[in-house]
């Protein structure tokens, strides 16, 4: 699948500090037990960019394009990392 960026979604992960390739590598590296729907359309995940850092990126699949188009993306709170580490044991 290929990413749609935007002005509006680039923006978007970047007041959050977050390139867009570090979302990228996010969605592309999921694991288990990510990624989660959350919603009608959106799906959530929770994973390390390429810089080790942790993050939740949330998007929606345009399946007829082939598409993923990223909604938001931030670094996991205090509280999500220590669920995430629980998790990954």
């Amino acid at each position: 699948m290929d990413f749609r960026w935007n002005e509006w979604n680039e923006d978007h992960v970047g007041r959050h500090g977050i390139q867009p390739e570090a979302a990228e590598h996010v969605v592309e590296t999921a694991r288990t037990p990510f990624p989660r729907r959350i919603g009608d359309d959106k799906w959530l995940v929770w994973g390390r960019d390429l810089n080790g850092r942790l993050l939740q990126v949330i998007f929606v699949v345009d399946e007829a394009r082939n598409e993923v188009f990223i909604l938001h993306a931030r670094r996991l709170t205090e509280a999500e990392r220590r669920r995430y580490r629980r998790r990954r044991r």
